[in-house]
Formats: C-alpha cells, sequence, structure tokens
C-alpha cells in the first residue's frame, strides 16, 4: 500500500489483506497453544505410567522379601528395599521442586491454582502418600496460555538467557545432582565383601551427540559392576542435556539450556518442559528399581503352579528323524523330571530329549506323562501330546506373467518346495535375486535357461534338490501405439498432444516404453512433422489441428524398453 496513489478500492483490499494476515496469525497462534496443552496431557500420561513401572517393580521385590521359604533370598530383598526408599525419597524431592515450580508459573501468570476438581487447572493434587506422582493438570482451563514473561521471571532468564538466576538454575543444578546421586548410588550398591564397585559421576554436560557421550561415559563406567553398567549408562543418557546451545541460526552463541527452553515459552510450553523433565526423572526411576530387583535372581524362587511343555519340528518329511523337548514350565537343577513317551529319551538340564523316527499319514500323534517331585518328594504327574505333520517332498516352479523369460525384464519367479521351511532356487543362463516371497529373474543371451528348485529343513538342516525346470528365453516384444487413449486404427480426438508405447491387454507384462521421437503424416500436409518425445508440439500440434475431421493421421516412432533395444513403432488414428 505504499508505492504511488491508491484508489480508495485498492486502499480498502490492502485493508483487508492486512486484517486477514491478522486473523490467520491469531489462528496459528492458537492452534500452537493448543498443540502445547495436547503434548503437556500425553507427558502428564507417560508419567503415570513411568510411575506405575517403577512401583510395580518395587512391589515385586517387596513380595520377595515377605517370603520367608528362602531366608538368604529375603535377607537380600530387605537390604534392597532399604536403597530403593532412599532412590524414591530423592525422586520424590525433585518431583515436588518441579510440581512447586509448575505452581509458581501459574500463580505468576494470574491462575487460579488454589482450588482442584474437574473444573480446575488442579484435578489432582499433590500427596504426600503418593510423593512420587506428580499434580494432574488440565491446561486447557489456562487463561493465558500464551504468556511468557512470567515464564522467563520464575525461571531466571528475563534478563540474560545465557545467565539463568534463581529457580532456572536451581532446577538445572538440582537435575545434575540427582544424576549423579542415582547412578553413584546403583554402582557402588553393587559392592561386596570381595569386590568393591562404584562409579564418580563425570558431569558431562558438552557433548556433539551420544556417540560422543557413550565415548566419554565408557572411560568412567568401568569401575562399576560389568551386569550394572549397561543400565547405569542408560539412566546417565536418560538424564544427560548440552549445557550450552546455538540459537536463531548461530546468531546467538553460548544460551543455557534452560535460556533456549524458557526464552519466549508460553506458559503452556513452559509447563510441558517442566513435565517432560518430572518424566525423565520418574524414567530413571523406573530403570533404576528394575536393576536393583534383577539382583535377586529367579533361580532362588520356588515355583507353585507347573504346566508340561512339548516342542519340537512344526514340519517333517517321510523318513527324517525328528527331536522333540519335553519339560515342565519351572524346574530345579537338583530335581529332574521323568518322562515317558515314544522312542529314545534322555533326560537332562530339567527337559527330556525324544528322538522318534517320522512316519504315517498326514501328521503323527505323539503323547507320553512327566513327572517332577515337590518339595516333600511327592511327584507330580501331568500328561503331555504333540502332533508332527507330515509333509511329501515335491517341488513347484510357477512364472505367473507367462511360461517364458524375457531379457531387459524383471521377470518374476516364485517356487514352493512343499515339505520344507525353506525354498532355494538356482538358476543356469539367468541370474536370480531374492525379493519379498519370491525371486527376480533375468536371463542372458542363450535361448533357454534352467531354475532348480531345493527344499531345505532349518531344523535338520538338511537340503533336498526337488527338479529342475527350463524356459525358452525371448526378447521383449514389439508394444502397440496410443494417440492418447486411442490404440492403433481407434479414433482420437483432434485436441490429443501425448503418444504411448505400451502393450495392450492381451500382454499381460509390466513394462515402460520410452518415446524417443515421431514423424507424423496427413493427408494433405505439405510435409511430414517431426519432433522427439512423446509429446506433439509444434509443426505437428499445428498440422493436427488443420486437419479435417474424419481424416487418417499416422504416426511413425523410435520407443526404448528397459532392455535397452530401440524399436520402430507405427500406428494410424482416425481423428
Amino acid at each position: 500500500m505504499a508505492g504511488g496513489k491508491e484508489t480508495p478500492r485498492q486502499k480498502m483490499i490492502g485493508m483487508m489483506y492486512l486484517v486477514l494476515t491478522a486473523l490467520l496469525a491469531l489462528n496459528v497462534s492458537k492452534a500452537i497453544l493448543d498443540a502445547f496443552v495436547a503434548i503437556e496431557e500425553n507427558i502428564q500420561i507417560s508419567n503415570i505410567n513411568e510411575y506405575g513401572r517403577g512401583r510395580e517393580k518395587r512391589l515385586d521385590l517387596e513380595e520377595v522379601a515377605k517370603d520367608k521359604s528362602v531366608p538368604d533370598t529375603q535377607k537380600k530383598a530387605k537390604k534392597l528395599l532399604l536403597l530403593v526408599d532412599q532412590i524414591d525419597k530423592k525422586t520424590a524431592e525433585e518431583i515436588k521442586f518441579i510440581d512447586d515450580l509448575k505452581l509458581e508459573i501459574l500463580k505468576e501468570c494470574g491462575e487460579n491454582v488454589n482450588s482442584t476438581g474437574k473444573e480446575s487447572i488442579i484435578t489432582i493434587p499433590y500427596s504426600t502418600k503418593e510423593p512420587l506422582k506428580p499434580t494432574r493438570m488440565d491446561l486447557n482451563r489456562v487463561d493465558g496460555k500464551d504468556k511468557y514473561d512470567e515464564p522467563m521471571r520464575v525461571m531466571g532468564i528475563e534478563e540474560d538467557i545465557k545467565k539463568p538466576k534463581g529457580k532456572g538454575i536451581e532446577l538445572w543444578e538440582r537435575y545434575n545432582k540427582y544424576r549423579g546421586f542415582l547412578t553413584e548410588l546403583l554402582a557402588s550398591s553393587s559392592s561386596t565383601a570381595e569386590k568393591k564397585y562404584f562409579f564418580k559421576d563425570p558431569k558431562i554436560n558438552t557433548f556433539k551427540d551420544f556417540d560422543e557421550l557413550n565415548l566419554k561415559l565408557d572411560k568412567a563406567i568401568k569401575t562399576a559392576a560389568p551386569d550394572d553398567q549397561e543400565a547405569i549408562k542408560k539412566i546417565y543418557f536418560g538424564l544427560s542435556k548440552n549445557e550450552r546451545h546455538e540459537m536463531h541460526e548461530g546468531e546467538l552463541k553460548d544460551v543455557h539450556w534452560i535460556g533456549k527452553t524458557f526464552d519466549h515459552s508460553p506458559s503452556v510450553a513452559a509447563l510441558a518442559s517442566l513435565s517432560s523433565v518430572q518424566k525423565e526423572i520418574l524414567t530413571a526411576r523406573a530403570d533404576a528399581v528394575a536393576l536393583i530387583r534383577s539382583r535377586v535372581g529367579g533361580g532362588e524362587y520356588s515355583f507353585n503352579k507347573i504346566m508340561p511343555l512339548a516342542y519340537g519340528p512344526a514340519i517333517a518329511n517321510n523318513g527324517d528323524e525328528a527331536e522333540l523337548l519335553v519339560m515342565m514350565a519351572a524346574f530345579d537343577s537338583d530335581n529332574q523330571p521323568e518322562v515317558t513317551g515314544p522312542g529314545a529319551i534322555t533326560v537332562a538340564d530339567g527337559q527330556a530329549r525324544i528322538k522318534v523316527k517320522v512316519s504315517g499319514g498326514a501328521e503323527m500323534p505323539l503323547s507320553g506323562t512327566i513327572a517332577i517331585k515337590n518339595k516333600s518328594g511327592i511327584p507330580k504327574k501331568m500328561d503331555w501330546n504333540f502332533n508332527i505333520k507330515i509333509m511329501k517332498p515335491q517341488g513347484t516352479v510357477s512364472l505367473p506373467d507367462m511360461n517364458v523369460l524375457y531379457r531387459g525384464y524383471d521377470n518374476r519367479i516364485e517356487g514352493v518346495a512343499s515339505g520344507y521351511d525353506q525354498t532355494i532356487l538356482n538358476g543356469n543362463g539367468v541370474a536370480l535375486t531374492k525379493t519379498g516371497t519370491g525371486w527376480i529373474g533375468k536371463p542372458g543371451a542363450g535361448k533357454e535357461a534352467t531354475i532348480s528348485i531345493s527344499g531345505k529343513n532349518s531344523v535338520t538342516n538338511k537340503t533336498v534338490n526337488l527338479g529342475s525346470y527350463k524356459f525358452r528365453v525371448r526378447n521383449l516384444p514389439k508394444p502397440s501405439l496410443y494417440f492418447g487413449g486411442a490404440e492403433d486404427g481407434g479414433q482420437a480426438s483432434k485436441a490429443e498432444t501425448r503418444l504411448f508405447a505400451k502393450y495392450g491387454p492381451e500382454i499381460p507384462l509390466n513394462v515402460t516404453f520410452t518415446v524417443l521421437s515421431w514423424e507424423l503424416n496427413i493427408s494433405g500436409a505439405p510435409r511430414p512433422a517431426r519432433g522427439t518425445g512423446n509429446s506433439i508440439a509444434g509443426e505437428g500440434q499445428t498440422f493436427l489441428k488443420q486437419a479435417k475431421p474424419g481424416s487418417m493421421v499416422s504416426f511413425m516412432t523410435q520407443v526404448k524398453g528397459p532392455d535397452g533395444v530401440v524399436r520402430k513403432v507405427g500406428g494410424s488414428f482416425r481423428i
């Protein structure tokens, strides 16, 4: 609107554009704020899931600590629970600190955080009875979703995003101290009277990527127990952030993570970021409790429910030797099961190996009994059953498209070795490439090619040749010429401008031909028109427009297929 004199109408149109642009900006802003609300809601749900995951592992450990049947295991579990208590106490402190930060931001924004319930922002308040569960909020009820000065003040970056102060820098320091506390405690708690383990937090807050972080961490993790190292590294990774960043395409450098995260961040986005930090802490806590729970080995458990298992090859051929494994779902290495059944039976490692000769019709049913003694020496006997499906060895090869192989074409080939779980094809005079459930065959210059099929049983690792099949090798057939949608000899429109070379429905091959050049002849035209590509342009288009209705036009083209052969293809059309 600033370039010379404008009419009132032009000025009105300009004003309308400005208003429209402003409205669009407002809609985009609202959509972004709504997206942050949705993101924060999903993070809160994830927080509940991570809290539940850690709680499940803790409850499992508590059950072991109550079980008096294995005193040594009970004693170990009680000791480990004290370790979990330390972790949960520290984790609860961090969750509460971040919860208070969220409430302070909301208060600063003028929101009501004193009421709770269905119509309030705070739907489920923080409770000391469940100190690891963050406050449940509904950010849809926040009035000042777009306020950003207030979160910046609370996070101490209203003056300088490179040097956060107050609660912002406190959050950063507490987050890093929690990482060190958790990983160092986990490492040292694996120590025994014979071997002392430890991990000293290298305080890594600068790394290019996680590969570099991994390299830096490898140097410090070696003093931890070998079985703990990967779990501790995972927790450390999850709680690691680069302290310094670039912003605005490199214009701002050395910006602190707090400044980068909360600079001009709308209130709902700031709350989502804080919820995300809580999720990282709860995830680390759950992983830590899972590691501690794993230290009470499953081999020390007694079992009170048993069930028989029998498993072996799902397929077998006449004459093959099949091997079954029959076992209880749980077993004691000093209390081997007693197994009855057909064939030769050997028992070791809590399971029986049964070898039988496969014979019969479509399947071979097998059955027997398995028994194991309880702690009182009383045997518990159960029946087991297993069926072997018997397959008849045979091989088939089919070429769905046609009964020949075409040069320069991806011939689709399927092979089935009935009776075997793996099919293998080999070609003579044709190169075969596995793709999906079949193969692609590309024949050479010969007139014939041979494909051999073999079946392999992955259980016995036995491969059997099932036959060879010969195929004729031919060049791709010549395509037909189409003028638009009209085929050779058909009626075409004068408005058509494109030529196509392709196969009609009688040739079921998926082949693409490229039209390289064309020559157009029309009765009454002074000379032929010529061009390249498949578009009729220039003089050719002029001739077509001048042709009388009912005239015959003919084309002679040069086309190229996937085999690299250039073919001459002609066609006539009535327009």
